[in-house]
């Protein structure tokens, strides 16, 4: 019907390519228009305007001779004031966008190693990108955006990687442990150490005190009992310390056998034994 009344109707985000008599005349805009066609005017196509994408895989090798697959995602659309180009130039659009991704990516990846490959995906999209934008300009289209989304090895290769990486994190979990246990080791050892060194202080605070008070006793009971000597009072100390010990020692019931001598010699002598290495001390410290 639109030809009869020689009427065409160009729909949104398109434009149409309008000729006369098979030479191109003009683009037109969308809406309705009069093409009278007893004049050789016709409509010799639309061309949309909208954004395309075109995912191109692509297989190469990177510096270190790995093969893998590169996935390029390629968005572009045509441009308006250019829509005459973009319809006349190009049979093939998304064809050529394909060669060149091909090109770029098949010059740029060969330089790189595996993993600077992942490491500068984004440099190699711009690289893609700058190219397109050069040579599809001339056939008036506009590259929107172009995109690295996927880099895959071969399924060993992966494997590989993951095995390396595991053993790269087992070690530094390793090393982590190891350092771990040195700083345990080390404030155990400093904790123990602390502790004999306060045990030593509580012993010798003790013995002090046990030594100051077996001093007041001497004295005091001196003074209580004329007559007595510090050597007669000190002998009774020791004497009343000893059987304090035998009691305790008897009536501990986790105790073992213990053989000490028990008769009134036997106390004497362990007095003298005391004595004469305080004496023996005494001169060693003069000397």
């Amino acid at each position: 019907m639109g030809n009869i009344f020689c009427c065409v109707k160009v729909d949104q985000s398109k434009v149409a390519i309008k000729e006369k008599f098979g030479k191109y005349v003009e683009v037109l805009e969308p809406g309705c228009h009069c093409l009278p066609w007893v004049f050789g005017e016709r409509l010799a196509g639309h061309l949309s305007l909208r954004v395309q994408q075109l995912d191109v895989r692509c297989e190469t090798k990177t510096k270190d001779n790995v093969f893998v697959n590169v996935v390029a995602s390629v968005q572009y659309r045509a441009m308006a004031d250019r829509a005459n180009d973009a319809f006349y130039k190009l049979s093939n659009t998304r064809t050529q966008i394909q060669s060149y991704v091909f090109d770029v990516i098949r010059a740029s990846v060969p330089k790189m190693n595996l993993d600077d490959t992942f490491e500068q995906k984004n440099e190699i999209a711009k690289a893609v990108e700058l190219e397109l934008e050069k040579a599809m300009s001339t056939y008036g289209y506009e590259i929107v955006q172009t995109l690295i989304i996927d880099i895959e090895p071969a399924q060993n290769v992966k494997s590989a990687m993951n095995e390396i990486n595991a053993a790269a994190r087992l070690r530094l979990a390793a090393q982590e442990k190891g350092e771990a246990e040195k700083i345990m080791q080390i404030k155990r050892a400093e904790g123990d150490a602390e502790s004999k060194h306060l045990s030593g202080l509580g012993i010798a605070r003790q013995r002090q005190a046990i030594v100051d008070g077996l001093r007041d006793s001497v004295l005091g009971f001196s003074i209580n009992v004329p007559g007595t000597t510090p050597k007669d009072v000190m002998d009774m100390v020791l004497v009343t310390q000893y059987f304090d010990t035998m009691k305790e020692i008897g009536a501990t019931s986790k105790s073992s056998a213990v053989f000490i001598p028990h008769g009134p010699g036997a106390v004497r002598d362990v007095a003298t034994q005391i004595r004469d290495g305080l004496l023996q001390a005494n001169n060693l410290h003069i000397d």
